[in-house]
């Protein structure tokens, strides 16, 4: 009896340290850079940090140049082809966009995790 116990343990421990490290893995997965991405411009997506936590953007987010519009008193970026509602605590307050284009971060897990404005003239 003491053996099945005993057995059984070391399975529950084994299946739990198993999803531990997959679940480990899959956050620690990287977005790939769009195509022709500039590397000189991969230091300021770095630099990209989400409000409230001080976490990458970039390292968990697919961070790409986005359209965007204003709508009633939001913002709204085209992710996957639809219009979605940016989060106010998710708009990043930076002058400094060397793209020229807003960039929105996004999950489909996460959603909206980080929008930068386009650089306005």
């Amino acid at each position: 009896m003491a053996g099945a116990y005993a057995l059984t343990v070391r399975t529950r421990r084994t299946q739990t340290i198993g999803s531990a490290l997959a679940l480990l893995l899959a956050a620690s997965a990287t977005a790939a850079p769009p195509p022709n991405a500039d590397p000189a411009l991969a230091p300021w997506f770095r630099g990209l940090l989400q409000p409230g936590t001080g976490m990458s953007c970039c390292a968990l987010a697919d961070c790409r140049p986005t359209e965007y519009r204003i709508k009633s008193d939001h913002y709204e970026a085209m992710v996957g082809g639809k219009w979605v509602a940016v989060p106010p605590d998710k708009i990043l307050q930076r002058t400094d966009n060397p793209t020229g284009h807003a960039i929105v971060c996004w999950t489909p897990q996460r959603g909206i995790m980080c929008f930068v404005r386009a650089t306005e003239s």
